[in-house]
């Protein structure tokens, strides 16, 4: 039978596949938001069938997958990626199975290092060819550890692929209150009219993690928070937050505003702060004299007429006292409020991206009774509880997308090599590295230096 969409998955025996991808893909089939006559090719070195491939996938995730479901449209192919001719037999089993209009989508769920040779192979063998918008190649970060490796990577695809055949995935910008920052932004007057310098004294990005590396110490161990994180995870964030209007709410214009920023970055030589939390060289597999860092902090600056001279604290780091992600706009008082007696607290915007998404603003308020007294009032805005549970994970907004040809949620070349200039200067900065045995004494170390300042 004909299939209307054929997913092939490379890495199909990986973690991601198995906590990601099959749970993303079953919730997209259940709900009809892709073809019912979908294919999912797992594609793999390893001695199975679907079944005991299935078998395999749900001992690598707590959560149980539904193996039922999942054998209705995925099926198990052996291929050693390494071998030209495997991938002209691929060729042929996939061609038998489709129509002149089947989406094609080539999922590289691999490390980096294997990266170019799966391209070369996948062109070789025409699964893609050059401009057909129908077979598109996806996969995730690192997008390269530099500037000059970023541009090597995207050398070597552009000799084989579009740029509109390219799909990389950055899985934050599939979150909902990522999805969600536009609309807070554009679509509420109170807040499109006071996005700007005049009205906004400082923002805060900050990616917090509770956990250590866990089992990843031979990537991150060669990464570390500042590429880690900030290169792909915070930058996006800052450019949604900092960006001008797009023209139009489509893709390539959004694109464009966030480009804009991205290339107007700098930052503060002083405020830049790099950490290593107390007990990393005792992970396994982490070299004993090892200089990676796992927590970074500094100022940058937007350098465009909306935002010049308002500081943007960025902070990410693992092993702090909880796992939460957040924006914080902090607004300078109004020009009334110099007038009044009484202490008088800042209004702040915060945007809160994990573990819950909501929205929170602070605002002056007299407090009840018959003194002149203020209080600070919260309104808040959480996604409820009788509805958590049915927001759609980060990676089955990005998989629809893929096979709508949506690309607003997936990074653009430019964008990765600004934001790898930028990362590279940072890079370059002298700093030490303050080793931390809790959160306490990392902020501590934050506020000596703008307090030096």
């Amino acid at each position: 039978m004909k299939k209307d969409l054929i997913i092939s998955i490379f890495g199909s025996t990986g973690d991601l596949t198995a906590r990601k991808l099959l749970p993303a893909l079953t919730k997209l089939y259940q709900n009809k938001s892709i073809p019912e006559n979908v294919l999912v090719l797992a594609l793999g070195r390893k001695d199975f069938d679907t079944d005991s491939y299935l078998e395999a996938m749900q001992k690598l995730t707590n959560k149980p997958l539904d193996i039922k479901k999942l054998k209705k449209f995925v099926s198990y192919y052996k291929i050693q990626i390494t071998e030209p001719s495997e991938f002209i037999n691929l060729q042929k089993y996939i061609e038998e199975r489709s129509n002149p209009d089947t989406k094609h989508i080539y999922y590289l769920a691999i490390g980096p290092d294997i990266l170019p040779g799966v391209a070369k192979n996948i062109s070789d063998a025409k699964l893609i060819e050059f401009h057909n918008l129908n077979q598109v190649l996806v996969f995730e970060k690192p997008f390269g550890h530099d500037l000059e490796s970023a541009m090597a990577i995207n050398k070597m695809l552009w000799a084989y692929f579009d740029e509109k055949q390219i799909y990389r995935i950055d899985h934050y910008l599939g979150k909902e209150m990522i999805q969600n920052l536009m609309t807070v932004r554009f679509a509420n007057r109170i807040f499109e009219d006071s996005w700007d310098s005049k009205s906004i004294e400082s923002i805060k990005i900050y990616v917090k993690e509770k956990e250590g590396i866990l089992n990843r110490a031979g990537y991150y161990d060669t990464s570390g928070a500042l590429k880690d994180m900030v290169q792909s995870h915070l930058l996006q964030i800052l450019s949604l937050v900092a960006m001008d209007p797009p023209k139009e709410y489509q893709s390539d214009y959004i694109t464009d505003e966030k480009v804009k920023v991205l290339r107007s970055l700098s930052f503060d030589e002083k405020s830049v702060l790099f950490g290593q939390y107390d007990g990393y060289l005792d992970e396994a597999n982490i070299p004993k004299d090892s200089k990676t860092d796992t927590f970074v902090y500094f100022k940058a600056f937007v350098n465009s007429p909306r935002f010049r001279g308002v500081p943007f604290e960025v902070l990410t780091g693992k092993k702090l006292d909880r796992k939460e992600s957040f924006i914080e706009v902090t607004y300078y008082p109004t020009s009334e409020q110099q007038k009044w007696n009484l202490p008088v607290s800042a209004n702040k915007l915060i945007i809160k991206i994990t573990p819950t998404d909501g929205v929170d603003l602070t605002i002056n308020s007299k407090k009840p009774g018959l003194k002149e007294n203020l209080e600070v009032v919260n309104l808040s805005f959480q996604t409820p509880e009788s509805i958590e549970g049915n927001v759609p994970e980060a990676y089955e907004k990005l998989l629809l997308d893929i096979y709508m040809g949506s690309r607003t949620l997936f990074t653009r070349w430019d964008e990765i090599e600004a934001s790898w200039h930028f990362i590279d200067q940072i890079k370059k900065c002298p700093h030490d590295l303050v080793i931390y045995k809790d959160e306490k004494e990392i902020i501590k170390k934050i506020k000596m230096l703008n307090t030096l300042k």
